[in-house]
């Protein structure tokens, strides 16, 4: 599976940016995809998780009401729009594709995209 991020960028505190993600290949191989940002020094963690099957969506605590992650309809793309944007929030984005059980933990991320980077300045 490979995985093509787009979108991020630049953006003051209160702002919006968003990312896109793509998947192609053995596809079928992964029932969740996510994104997990990193800052330096730190490991990355999950924030938004999507079942490209049925579309149900989980949040961490941090991002619940500010991001949506959503789908194309053919279910190889998925969206993350960030809304009301913290400094906090500034790291490089990544897409990943795994395992997930039913209530989205991540058993095993497979697959990951490149990375996007977010900056929100004060």
């Amino acid at each position: 599976v490979h995985l093509v991020e787009s979108g991020g960028g630049s953006v003051q505190a209160g702002g919006s940016l968003k990312l896109l993600c793509t998947a192609s290949g053995d596809t079928y191989m992964v029932n969740c995809m996510g994104w997990f940002p990193q800052v330096p020094g730190k490991e990355r963690e999950e924030v938004a998780t999507i079942y490209p099957g049925t579309g149900v969506p989980y949040y961490a605590d941090s991002v619940k009401d500010r991001f949506t992650i959503s789908q194309d309809n053919n279910e190889n793309t998925i969206h993350l729009q960030m809304n009301s944007l913290e400094p906090e929030d500034t790291a490089m984005y990544y897409c990943a594709a795994g395992l997930c059980d039913d209530a989205g933990v991540w058993s095993v991320v497979k697959y990951w995209g490149q990375g996007a980077q977010v900056t929100v300045s004060p």
